[in-house]
């Protein structure tokens, strides 16, 4: 059974900042790739940022430069930081492994002045 709560999100202007966290468990916590996804109104889902290794990452172009992601195994949650947001970046956000099992609820992410 894989469980993924996602926390973190809200309404930000554009330019600012906010912190995504994961909690995951079940047999997802095992997975060697984890990932955040998104998917705004009337698009595909997406993913944006994945980590596999503990430090080795890789980012979609659209937020390479102002998104880090990152992982604690010991307390089996993932992090999204986001900088320098733009309205663009307004979705639900999802965390799940890569390729990508059960999703959880999401959390919304809403940029604009």
């Amino acid at each position: 059974q894989v469980q993924l709560v996602e926390s973190g999100g809200g309404l930000v202007q554009p330019g600012g900042s906010l912190s995504l966290s994961c909690a995951y468990s079940g047999s997802i916590a095992n997975a060697y790739v984890m990932g955040w996804y998104r998917q705004a109104p009337g698009n595909e889902r997406e993913l944006v940022a994945s980590i596999w290794l503990m430090f080795n990452t890789k980012y979609s172009d659209s937020v390479k430069g102002r998104f880090t992601i990152s992982r604690d195994n010991a307390k089996n949650t993932l992090y999204l930081q986001m900088n320098n947001l733009k309205p663009e970046d307004t979705a639900v956000y999802y965390c799940n492994s890569d390729p990508a099992r059960a999703w959880g609820q999401g959390t919304q992410v809403t940029v604009s002045a």
